[in-house]
């Protein structure tokens, strides 16, 4: 990593409550956890940003944009952080995160669920080239113009932490709960080979 981070006795307020909230669920602090609490105040904006987002589309929704838009930036931190979320939150099993991971354009995902998911990829990868069709294959899947600009602003904030996290050289811990035939698949979109 290329910036000096804290100690967890040196950290206080919203930065101590970043920490002590990983201690709680991983046994340690991230190492993204880390960089971002260099600045808490912008990690606050981020995560009141994501409870804006997440009331109108869900949180499965959120998810899928979410892996979405980190498997076209080629974000490791984000593929398995939110790939653990996917699963405590319940929102897929192991088996159908692999596919979905590998190709979610033949895991078993729903019209609207691929939709999503190609949005983000889309928004992610080649911006510039979005056009009026790519919101329409949201609204003709039947999201509300509401639901299609929060599935716009989660696909843009994960861009925003993805590339702020491997602009800085963050590096990419182990993440809890997740076996390495899963973290495989996970990180497959990062390795053209597979």
């Amino acid at each position: 990593m290329i910036i000096q981070t804290s100690a967890p006795d040196e950290v206080t307020d919203h930065a101590a409550e970043m920490y002590s909230g990983d201690i709680a669920d991983v046994g340690f602090v991230l190492s993204h956890t880390q960089a971002l609490a260099v600045n808490p105040e912008a990690h606050q904006a981020f995560e009141g940003l994501v409870h804006a987002i997440v009331p109108s589309i869900g949180i499965r929704v959120y998810e899928l944009a979410t892996l979405g838009a980190a498997r076209a930036i080629g974000s490791s931190h984000c593929l398995l952080a939110h790939g653990r979320k996917t699963l405590r939150a319940e929102l897929m099993d192991e088996d159908q995160l692999a596919r979905v991971a590998r190709d979610y354009t033949s895991a078993g995902l729903s019209e609207a669920d691929v939709a999503v998911m190609a949005y983000a990829e889309k928004l992610s990868s080649d911006p510039r080239s979005m056009t009026d069709a790519d919101s329409e294959r949201l609204r003709a899947v039947g999201f509300s113009d509401r639901q299609m600009v929060d599935i716009t602003l989660a696909a843009a904030a994960r861009n925003f932490l993805s590339r702020a996290l491997l602009a800085l050289a963050v590096p990419t811990d182990e993440v809890p709960d997740l076996g390495p035939e899963l973290v495989a698949a996970l990180l497959s979109p990062l390795d053209p080979t597979t």
